[in-house]
């Protein structure tokens, strides 16, 4: 609460007291027919924490006009209000918004595609209704249907995975980084790991790979420069306690200019001279050429098969556009020791996720099927007339709402960047189309603005730049034209100065 309280120059303190005491005691609140209502429907104790709230911002309201205006402005604006009607509306809307999902669908309007803190990748339609027939029936989660004895809960999807990216064998765990851990605790426990200091990555979240390393009880050896390995670095690392070589992709950074780089097959074949089993994190999930999307190169998880890796890992919900998951590729007698480790068991997914990645994969039986289907890859592959005629749309929506306000703001429409995200192509923007809403005479209303968009429902996020709200039609879905335009009306321009 502002502090509101501190100095009341001529107000007389009985006036300030006499207004504040029309308001009706929490009590007497409690007996209003509609506020019965409302305990019947949730309980009485979260409807009298929500009284005491609205109460509370009454006060705060009252004692800002009492302040920067008049005691008389504060009576009149009481004497206005139907205070009953008002004050159970608004207990009322603080209920409805307690029990909306605190996980909340949200608007992403920042041109971000694979967006971290929103959830990373959509799920297809296909993915989508797998998880809902099989969250809402029995299913063949971990039975055979031949024998009717109990069976393996990574059947379908290993098969899958199998086909895709002619790997052995495939384990599924819930994330990449517990991929990664489950490989060094099955193969490095007590021993050592060679890895290059310049794959010392931190994966988000503050997590590191050293510190994935130190959980699984493996011992770090790292090797070359933070620009600069050979394979000598690794070979000469080598001794009895060595017990697995690790490549760790670069895909949520780039080291540019005077750089030398191993290759995985290269490190392979060394693995093969010591019989060392090598271990690829491959960080995103890449099933085909990115290039042909208008993208950089990056590594596909058939090329790493091929390419000799023994163990290979990846997330499902960066570029793969699946759920969050961790998959495990490789060499058939390495992914049955990882499956015995009683690791797997705490790191397994659950029957959802297997649903919605097996949903995904059958997207990938074709590149054609993939772009159609996967929200993610759509959205990369969007053609720029398509972003244009969204950005006017999105445009003559807001000029609509803000007619009466075109001295306060400006909307234009302007070519701008969208970026991948998800950790991955780092370097790569993707030209877009934007919806630019600026506030110029007023320092900081974009910041006040954009917090009122995101804690509308549904909650909007864009970009802020230069007194400016940017919203990057490339991420938006069928439907958030209006979202934005709902939540656009209740900034009040009109007090600008006090959004």
């Amino acid at each position: 609460m502002r502090n509101v309280y501190k100095s009341w120059g001529l107000i007389k303190i009985t006036d300030k007291n006499e207004i504040l005491r029309k308001l009706p005691a929490v009590d007497k609140i409690l007996e209003w027919k509609g506020i019965i209502q409302l305990i019947d429907k949730y309980n009485r104790a979260l409807v009298k924490k929500s009284i005491r709230e609205v109460l509370e911002d009454f006060r705060e309201t009252l004692l800002t006009k009492i302040q920067e205006e008049s005691a008389q402005e504060a009576k009149n604006y009481l004497d206005e209000l139907q205070l009953e009607d008002r004050i159970v509306a608004l207990v009322e809307n603080r209920l409805d918004g307690k029990s909306r999902p605190a996980l909340a669908p949200a608007v992403n309007a920042t041109g971000v595609i694979v967006h971290t803190n929103l959830g990373r990748s959509l799920l297809s339609q296909k993915a989508r209704d797998m998880i809902e027939r099989t969250g809402s029936h029995y299913s063949t989660l971990e039975i055979d249907r031949e024998s009717g004895e109990r069976g393996s809960r990574y059947s379908n999807v290993t098969e899958l995975l199998c086909q895709l990216t002619g790997a052995e064998s495939a384990l599924v765990v819930n994330n990449n980084a517990a991929a990664v851990m489950l490989a060094l605790a099955t193969f490095a426990g007590d021993g050592e790991v060679v890895i290059s200091r310049g794959e010392l990555v931190e994966i988000g979240g503050s997590f590191r790979i050293p510190d994935v390393m130190k959980q699984s009880g493996a011992e770090l050896v790292e090797v070359g420069t933070t620009n600069r390995v050979y394979i000598e670095d690794y070979e000469n690392a080598i001794n009895e306690r060595t017990s697995l070589l690790l490549k760790v992709h670069t895909s949520n950074y780039k080291i540019m200019g005077f750089t030398s780089d191993v290759s995985i097959d290269k490190l392979s074949k060394l693995g093969d001279k010591h019989e060392l089993p090598v271990l690829d994190d491959l960080g995103s999930g890449v099933m085909f050429d990115m290039r042909d999307l208008g993208l950089g190169y990056e590594p596909t998880l058939k090329e790493r098969v091929d390419s000799g890796g023994d163990i290979i890992t990846c997330s499902g919900d960066k570029i793969l556009g699946g759920p969050q998951a961790g998959i495990i590729l490789g060499r058939e007698n390495l992914i049955e020791k990882m499956k015995q480790n009683p690791l797997t068991r705490a790191i397994r997914v659950d029957k959802l996720t297997l649903a919605g990645l097996e949903g995904t994969l059958k997207s990938y039986y074709s590149k054609e099927k993939a772009l159609a289907e996967i929200p993610t890859l759509k959205m990369i592959n969007l053609d720029s007339d398509e972003l244009r005629d969204r950005a006017y749309k999105l445009s003559s929506r807001l000029k609509d709402i803000f007619t009466d306000f075109q001295k306060k703001i400006e909307i234009k429409i302007s070519e701008g960047k969208s970026r991948v995200g998800g950790g991955a192509y780092p370097l790569t923007e993707i030209p877009s189309w934007t919806v630019v809403i600026s506030f110029p005479g007023f320092d900081g209303a974009a910041e006040k603005a954009a917090r009122k968009m995101r804690m509308s429902y549904p909650p909007v996020f864009c970009r802020i730049s230069d007194n400016s709200l940017i919203f990057d039609v490339r991420t938006l879905l069928e439907g958030d034209i209006d979202k934005i335009a709902r939540a656009a009306s209740g900034l009040e321009v009109e007090n600008i100065e006090r959004i």
